[in-house]
């Protein structure tokens, strides 16, 4: 283990700070590491791991599509990339065409693009505590200063309006918005989801001003919140979807689903090498699979309201509150959070942070009754240790 920590703090860029294991190995919720210990993964990478670690359906998909073609730019057609477009247009009714990439910061990034050439305008709305990428038109729709102070200045013409505050939005969008853009649960801002109503109010302005409404499901989507995308539990229908993370099951790949509103895209215009290439395809269409076959949205929701309800009950006078959609889960303190996930990870339950006072909890959708028990108990031990640990880190 030591050598492999060794050679990549050798090595990294220095832009992430690392842990002191080694993680080698998955297989559903469970993570191991170079030593074989074992810990329950509630981070799901970031939330990519919906289907959790090593899934059988993905992995002999990327094999098997391993030998017969892995690159292939979107010019030319592709039996894979074809079957997944067909599958994903069928889950979103409305959105009848997808543009493919890499990732959720490049799917934003397109989007951007799209409403541009779509309206003719250049203004673009969206949410403070929101999180959309850290490529430079995602991070300028990012409100969090942390992420944007060391490359300002960004692209012009964005602007930032409170979430779940239909007012300041109707005062916000004018002639010149080209697009309102907002994620159905704030994630990384400290998992807030869309209050009823709001997001109804929102698809209504927009189509009233001519904007368009583009919806960032990175996180969200594919069966996390309870269906297959969160926006559906509010029954509308955006002009634009962009997904990335769990699409392809762990394998790079993003993508921007597109209504009728969207236009003037021609040839040219925007394009990705790898976007759309066979293999992640693939992978695309298997995880698809995997989530209907095995009715994981439905299992996010029940094991989401079952894990809400258990840390409800433990009472604990440090929770502010508890909060999400499915199995997208924060857990606010009333202090930071650091100290107590350092602590969780000490007993071998990995989660994450969603600003300095929430716990975020996106264990894969697989995770079984009996690990989301021992996640209830380590909180119930840990978060139960406030007054020992409430000074021991205060960085957030």
């Amino acid at each position: 283990m030591n050598d492999i920590i060794e050679t990549e703090l050798r090595h990294t860029s220095g832009l992430y700070s690392k842990q002191n294991f080694a993680i080698v190995r998955g297989q559903g919720a469970s993570l191991w590491d170079s030593e074989g210990n074992e810990y329950i993964d509630c981070s799901s990478g970031h939330g990519v791991a919906n289907l959790g670690h090593a899934h059988p359906k993905v992995a002999a998909a990327v094999a098997e599509q391993a030998t017969k073609l892995i690159t292939l730019f979107e010019t030319f057609p592709n039996d894979q990339r074809a079957a997944l477009m067909e599958k994903l247009t069928a889950l979103t009714p409305g959105l009848e065409r997808v543009f493919f990439c890499n990732s959720g910061a490049e799917s934003i990034e397109a989007a951007i693009k799209f409403a541009r050439l779509s309206t003719g305008r250049t203004g673009i709305i969206a949410a403070m505590r929101g999180f959309h990428g850290r490529t430079l038109g995602a991070l300028s729709a990012t409100w969090n200063k942390k992420y944007r102070e060391a490359f300002e200045p960004l692209v012009p013409g964005y602007s930032h309006v409170p979430y779940n505050k239909i007012e300041a939005l109707e005062k916000a969008v004018t002639d010149q918005t080209a697009a309102v853009i907002l994620e159905v649960v704030q994630g990384e801002g400290g998992v807030y989801p869309a209050d009823p109503g709001y997001l109804e109010a929102v698809r209504e302005l927009c189509t009233e001003r001519g904007a368009l409404l583009v919806i960032d499901e990175v996180q969200s989507g594919f069966g996390r919140t309870g269906k297959m995308f969160a926006y559906q539990h509010y029954g509308i229908t955006p002009d634009l979807l962009c997904v990335a993370k769990s699409l392809a099951g762990g394998i790079p790949m993003g993508a921007v689903l597109l209504g009728p509103a969207v236009k003037n895209l021609g040839p040219g215009l925007h394009g990705s090498t790898f976007g759309g290439n066979p293999l992640s395809c693939a992978a695309g269409v298997a995880a698809l699979t995997a989530i209907q076959e095995e009715n994981l949205s439905q299992q996010a929701a029940e094991k989401g309201e079952y894990l809400k309800e258990k840390i409800r009950a433990l009472n604990l006078p440090i929770v502010r509150e508890v909060r999400g959609l499915g199995l997208m889960v924060g857990i606010e303190l009333k202090q930071k959070v650091a100290p107590y996930l350092k602590a969780l990870q000490e007993k071998q339950i990995i989660a994450l942070n969603a600003g300095l006072t929430t716990i975020r909890l996106l264990p894969p959708l697989v995770i079984t009754y009996e690990q989301l028990d021992k996640v209830v108990a380590a909180l119930a031990e840990v978060l139960a240790a406030e007054m020992s640990m409430s000074s021991t880190d205060e960085s957030g």
